[in-house]
Protein backbone atom coordinates (compact mmCIF):
# COMPACT_ATOMS: atom_id res chain seq x y z
CA UNK A 1 0.00 0.00 0.00
CA UNK A 2 1.18 3.43 -0.47
CA UNK A 3 1.54 6.15 1.47
CA UNK A 4 -1.11 8.08 -0.36
CA UNK A 5 -3.61 5.54 0.04
CA UNK A 6 -3.20 4.55 3.42
CA UNK A 7 -3.57 7.82 4.34
CA UNK A 8 -6.10 7.78 2.57
CA UNK A 9 -7.79 4.54 4.46
CA UNK A 10 -6.75 6.44 7.97
CA UNK A 11 -8.50 9.94 6.51
CA UNK A 12 -11.93 6.86 5.93
CA UNK A 13 -11.85 5.49 9.45
CA UNK A 14 -11.52 8.63 11.05
CA UNK A 15 -14.87 10.12 9.15
CA UNK A 16 -17.15 10.63 11.94
CA UNK A 17 -14.91 11.10 14.67
CA UNK A 18 -15.15 14.73 14.77
CA UNK A 19 -13.30 17.27 16.38
CA UNK A 20 -16.01 18.21 19.06
CA UNK A 21 -15.62 14.33 20.73
CA UNK A 22 -13.53 14.14 23.96
CA UNK A 23 -10.30 12.99 24.14
CA UNK A 24 -9.70 8.82 23.95
CA UNK A 25 -7.97 8.00 27.30
CA UNK A 26 -6.26 4.67 27.20
CA UNK A 27 -5.02 3.23 30.16
CA UNK A 28 -2.15 0.25 31.37
CA UNK A 29 -0.87 -1.83 34.64
CA UNK A 30 2.14 -0.75 36.11
CA UNK A 31 4.91 -3.07 34.38
CA UNK A 32 6.77 -2.96 30.68
CA UNK A 33 4.36 -5.23 28.67
CA UNK A 34 1.50 -3.36 29.96
CA UNK A 35 3.37 0.25 29.11
CA UNK A 36 3.89 -1.01 25.33
CA UNK A 37 0.71 -2.24 25.20
CA UNK A 38 -1.16 0.85 25.80
CA UNK A 39 1.51 2.51 23.73
CA UNK A 40 0.48 0.68 20.75
CA UNK A 41 -3.83 1.11 21.80
CA UNK A 42 -3.28 4.65 21.98
CA UNK A 43 -1.12 5.51 18.88
CA UNK A 44 -3.62 3.50 16.92
CA UNK A 45 -6.78 5.19 18.21
CA UNK A 46 -5.11 8.64 17.35
CA UNK A 47 -4.61 7.99 13.92
CA UNK A 48 -7.81 6.25 13.25
CA UNK A 49 -10.49 8.50 15.30
CA UNK A 50 -8.28 11.80 14.77
CA UNK A 51 -8.09 13.04 18.15
CA UNK A 52 -5.93 13.78 20.88
CA UNK A 53 -5.44 10.42 23.43
CA UNK A 54 -4.50 10.90 26.62
CA UNK A 55 -2.50 8.09 28.70
CA UNK A 56 -3.02 6.80 31.65
CA UNK A 57 -0.38 4.53 32.65
CA UNK A 58 1.39 2.45 35.56
CA UNK A 59 -2.30 2.04 37.46
CA UNK A 60 -1.17 -0.25 39.40
CA UNK A 61 -3.08 -3.22 38.59
CA UNK A 62 -5.85 -5.26 37.38
CA UNK A 63 -8.42 -3.99 40.45
CA UNK A 64 -7.10 -0.05 39.65
CA UNK A 65 -7.37 -0.49 36.30
CA UNK A 66 -10.96 -2.32 36.23
CA UNK A 67 -12.19 0.45 38.63
CA UNK A 68 -10.50 3.38 36.55
CA UNK A 69 -12.86 2.16 33.32
CA UNK A 70 -15.91 1.03 35.30
CA UNK A 71 -15.75 4.80 36.36
CA UNK A 72 -14.92 6.37 32.86
CA UNK A 73 -11.97 7.84 33.52
CA UNK A 74 -10.10 5.61 30.71
CA UNK A 75 -11.69 4.37 27.99
CA UNK A 76 -9.48 1.26 27.27
CA UNK A 77 -6.85 -1.16 28.51
CA UNK A 78 -5.76 -4.37 27.76
CA UNK A 79 -6.22 -7.28 30.25
CA UNK A 80 -5.63 -10.82 30.13
CA UNK A 81 -8.50 -13.51 30.23
CA UNK A 82 -7.56 -15.24 32.43
CA UNK A 83 -7.13 -12.64 35.01
CA UNK A 84 -10.43 -11.35 33.91
CA UNK A 85 -11.64 -14.63 34.78
CA UNK A 86 -10.31 -15.59 37.78
CA UNK A 87 -9.59 -11.83 39.65
CA UNK A 88 -12.15 -9.99 38.65
CA UNK A 89 -15.12 -12.33 37.61
CA UNK A 90 -14.25 -14.63 40.70
CA UNK A 91 -14.97 -18.21 38.71
CA UNK A 92 -12.89 -21.24 38.67
CA UNK A 93 -9.69 -20.66 36.60
CA UNK A 94 -9.79 -23.39 33.76
CA UNK A 95 -10.74 -24.35 30.38
CA UNK A 96 -9.44 -23.50 26.72
CA UNK A 97 -8.54 -20.08 25.00
CA UNK A 98 -11.66 -19.63 23.11
CA UNK A 99 -13.93 -20.97 26.37
CA UNK A 100 -12.56 -18.84 28.61
CA UNK A 101 -12.42 -15.68 26.08
CA UNK A 102 -15.97 -16.37 25.59
CA UNK A 103 -17.34 -16.42 29.02
CA UNK A 104 -15.18 -13.52 29.98
CA UNK A 105 -16.85 -11.82 26.99
CA UNK A 106 -20.04 -12.48 27.86
CA UNK A 107 -19.85 -12.05 31.58
CA UNK A 108 -17.90 -8.25 31.02
CA UNK A 109 -21.41 -7.18 28.93
CA UNK A 110 -23.93 -8.29 30.65
CA UNK A 111 -22.34 -7.44 34.24
CA UNK A 112 -20.04 -4.41 33.50
CA UNK A 113 -21.29 -3.08 29.86
CA UNK A 114 -17.88 -3.52 29.17
CA UNK A 115 -17.24 -4.74 25.44
CA UNK A 116 -14.19 -7.34 24.94
CA UNK A 117 -12.26 -6.96 21.26
CA UNK A 118 -10.63 -9.77 19.88
CA UNK A 119 -7.84 -11.06 21.39
CA UNK A 120 -4.27 -9.91 20.36
CA UNK A 121 -2.50 -12.98 19.65
CA UNK A 122 -0.73 -14.15 22.63
CA UNK A 123 -1.51 -16.19 26.08
CA UNK A 124 1.01 -14.65 28.39
CA UNK A 125 0.52 -16.99 31.48
CA UNK A 126 1.91 -16.85 34.78
CA UNK A 127 5.58 -18.17 34.39
CA UNK A 128 7.37 -19.71 37.65
CA UNK A 129 11.26 -18.30 36.63
CA UNK A 130 14.40 -19.77 37.87
CA UNK A 131 18.58 -19.26 37.54
CA UNK A 132 19.24 -21.25 34.76
CA UNK A 133 22.13 -22.58 36.65
CA UNK A 134 19.94 -23.48 39.66
CA UNK A 135 17.43 -24.92 37.71
CA UNK A 136 19.88 -27.02 35.30
CA UNK A 137 22.03 -27.89 38.63
CA UNK A 138 18.77 -29.39 40.81
CA UNK A 139 17.66 -31.17 37.92
CA UNK A 140 14.39 -28.80 38.23
CA UNK A 141 11.90 -28.19 34.70
CA UNK A 142 8.67 -28.66 35.79
CA UNK A 143 6.61 -27.17 38.63
CA UNK A 144 6.35 -31.05 40.09
CA UNK A 145 9.91 -31.72 40.31
CA UNK A 146 10.48 -28.05 41.89
CA UNK A 147 8.28 -29.53 45.12
CA UNK A 148 11.49 -31.57 46.80
CA UNK A 149 13.69 -28.57 46.71
CA UNK A 150 11.41 -25.63 47.81
CA UNK A 151 12.24 -25.98 51.44
CA UNK A 152 15.60 -25.03 50.38
CA UNK A 153 14.55 -21.63 48.06
CA UNK A 154 12.72 -18.77 48.37
CA UNK A 155 9.95 -17.22 46.31
CA UNK A 156 9.37 -13.52 44.84
CA UNK A 157 6.04 -12.83 43.78
CA UNK A 158 4.10 -9.43 43.05
CA UNK A 159 1.43 -7.89 44.69
CA UNK A 160 -1.45 -9.61 43.38
CA UNK A 161 -0.31 -12.96 43.05
CA UNK A 162 -0.61 -13.91 47.11
CA UNK A 163 -4.36 -12.89 46.81
CA UNK A 164 -5.85 -14.01 42.89
CA UNK A 165 -7.76 -17.03 42.58
CA UNK A 166 -4.94 -18.06 39.98
CA UNK A 167 -2.17 -17.21 41.91
CA UNK A 168 0.06 -18.09 45.03
CA UNK A 169 -2.83 -20.15 47.48
CA UNK A 170 -4.02 -22.51 44.36
CA UNK A 171 -0.05 -22.93 43.01
CA UNK A 172 1.42 -24.23 46.55
CA UNK A 173 -2.25 -26.52 47.10
CA UNK A 174 -1.99 -27.91 43.32
CA UNK A 175 1.90 -28.52 43.47
CA UNK A 176 2.39 -29.02 47.65
CA UNK A 177 5.46 -26.43 47.76
CA UNK A 178 6.84 -25.59 50.76
CA UNK A 179 9.49 -22.83 50.43
CA UNK A 180 12.05 -21.53 52.66
CA UNK A 181 9.95 -18.47 53.76
CA UNK A 182 7.01 -16.36 53.15
CA UNK A 183 6.73 -15.21 49.38
CA UNK A 184 8.72 -11.49 48.98
CA UNK A 185 5.95 -9.91 47.65
CA UNK A 186 7.78 -6.59 45.69
CA UNK A 187 6.72 -4.70 42.07
CA UNK A 188 6.59 -6.48 39.13
CA UNK A 189 9.05 -4.58 38.20
CA UNK A 190 11.51 -5.92 40.61
CA UNK A 191 11.17 -9.62 40.12
CA UNK A 192 13.81 -9.99 37.70
CA UNK A 193 16.57 -7.87 39.36
CA UNK A 194 15.97 -9.93 42.74
CA UNK A 195 16.66 -13.23 41.23
CA UNK A 196 19.35 -12.14 39.61
CA UNK A 197 21.09 -10.63 42.47
CA UNK A 198 20.16 -13.89 44.15
CA UNK A 199 17.82 -12.00 47.12
CA UNK A 200 15.04 -14.91 45.76
CA UNK A 201 15.51 -17.98 43.92
CA UNK A 202 12.29 -18.14 42.05
CA UNK A 203 10.07 -15.43 40.65
CA UNK A 204 6.10 -15.85 39.30
CA UNK A 205 7.02 -13.78 36.34
CA UNK A 206 5.24 -13.95 33.10
CA UNK A 207 5.43 -15.89 29.72
CA UNK A 208 6.47 -13.13 27.79
CA UNK A 209 8.70 -11.56 29.60
CA UNK A 210 11.83 -10.32 27.66
CA UNK A 211 14.69 -10.66 30.42
CA UNK A 212 14.03 -14.29 30.23
CA UNK A 213 16.03 -15.28 27.70
CA UNK A 214 18.56 -12.44 28.16
CA UNK A 215 19.63 -13.18 31.53
CA UNK A 216 19.44 -17.10 31.07
CA UNK A 217 16.45 -18.07 33.23
CA UNK A 218 14.44 -20.66 32.69
CA UNK A 219 10.42 -21.21 32.96
CA UNK A 220 9.52 -24.34 34.32
CA UNK A 221 6.95 -26.10 33.05
CA UNK A 222 3.26 -25.73 34.78
CA UNK A 223 3.21 -29.59 33.96
CA UNK A 224 -0.55 -29.76 35.79
CA UNK A 225 -1.99 -27.28 33.87
CA UNK A 226 -2.85 -25.57 36.90
CA UNK A 227 -2.71 -21.69 35.41
CA UNK A 228 -5.52 -20.75 32.71
CA UNK A 229 -5.13 -19.13 29.34
CA UNK A 230 -4.69 -15.52 29.42
CA UNK A 231 -5.18 -14.21 26.11
CA UNK A 232 -4.23 -10.21 25.95
CA UNK A 233 -7.91 -8.74 25.17
CA UNK A 234 -8.82 -5.00 24.80
CA UNK A 235 -11.15 -3.82 27.64
CA UNK A 236 -13.31 -1.10 25.69
CA UNK A 237 -16.17 1.39 26.87
CA UNK A 238 -18.61 1.38 24.75
CA UNK A 239 -19.38 4.86 24.54
CA UNK A 240 -15.51 4.88 22.65
CA UNK A 241 -17.35 2.50 19.96
CA UNK A 242 -20.13 5.40 19.63
CA UNK A 243 -18.44 8.24 19.72
CA UNK A 244 -15.40 6.75 17.26
CA UNK A 245 -17.22 3.96 15.63
CA UNK A 246 -13.82 3.22 13.04
CA UNK A 247 -12.48 2.82 16.41
CA UNK A 248 -14.28 -1.42 16.14
CA UNK A 249 -12.48 -1.56 13.15
CA UNK A 250 -8.79 -0.39 14.46
CA UNK A 251 -9.64 -2.88 17.23
CA UNK A 252 -10.34 -5.99 15.01
CA UNK A 253 -7.39 -5.32 12.62
CA UNK A 254 -5.26 -5.10 15.58
CA UNK A 255 -6.32 -8.87 16.66
CA UNK A 256 -4.14 -11.65 16.05
CA UNK A 257 -1.49 -9.66 15.12
CA UNK A 258 0.93 -9.80 18.29
CA UNK A 259 2.39 -13.20 18.69
CA UNK A 260 4.10 -14.20 21.85
CA UNK A 261 7.36 -14.03 19.97
CA UNK A 262 6.60 -10.60 18.78
CA UNK A 263 5.43 -9.35 22.55
CA UNK A 264 8.65 -10.88 24.40
CA UNK A 265 10.93 -9.10 21.59
CA UNK A 266 9.20 -5.85 22.12
CA UNK A 267 9.58 -6.36 25.79
CA UNK A 268 13.22 -7.41 25.48
CA UNK A 269 13.75 -4.05 23.55
CA UNK A 270 12.42 -1.88 26.25
CA UNK A 271 13.63 -3.99 29.24
CA UNK A 272 16.73 -5.07 27.88
CA UNK A 273 17.97 -2.66 25.45
CA UNK A 274 15.99 0.29 27.29
CA UNK A 275 14.37 1.43 24.08
CA UNK A 276 11.51 3.51 24.55
CA UNK A 277 8.25 1.96 24.69
CA UNK A 278 6.62 4.38 22.78
CA UNK A 279 8.98 4.22 19.99
CA UNK A 280 8.81 0.57 20.06
CA UNK A 281 5.29 0.22 19.76
CA UNK A 282 5.20 2.56 16.79
CA UNK A 283 7.72 0.35 15.24
CA UNK A 284 5.40 -2.22 15.75
CA UNK A 285 2.35 -0.55 14.04
CA UNK A 286 4.28 0.34 11.11
CA UNK A 287 5.84 -2.84 10.44
CA UNK A 288 2.31 -4.43 10.32
CA UNK A 289 1.47 -1.36 8.21
CA UNK A 290 -0.74 -0.01 10.82
CA UNK A 291 0.46 3.14 10.83
CA UNK A 292 2.32 4.61 7.90
CA UNK A 293 6.04 5.19 8.25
Amino acid sequence: MDRRGFIAGLALLGAGCLSRRPAVTVGSKNFTEQLILGELLAQYLKAVCGQPVDERFYLAGTYICQQAILAGRIDSYVEYTGTALAAILKERPSGDSRAVYQQVKQQYGSRFNLAVMPPLGFNNSFAMVMRGDDARHLGVSTLSQLAPVAPQLRLGVGYEFLERQDGYKGLVQTYDLKFAESPRVMDLGLLYRALQNRSVDVVAGNNTDGLIAALGLVVLEDDKHYFPPYDAVPIVRPQLLQECPPARTAFERLAGRIDAKAMRQMNYTVDGQKKDAAAVAREFLVSRQLLPV
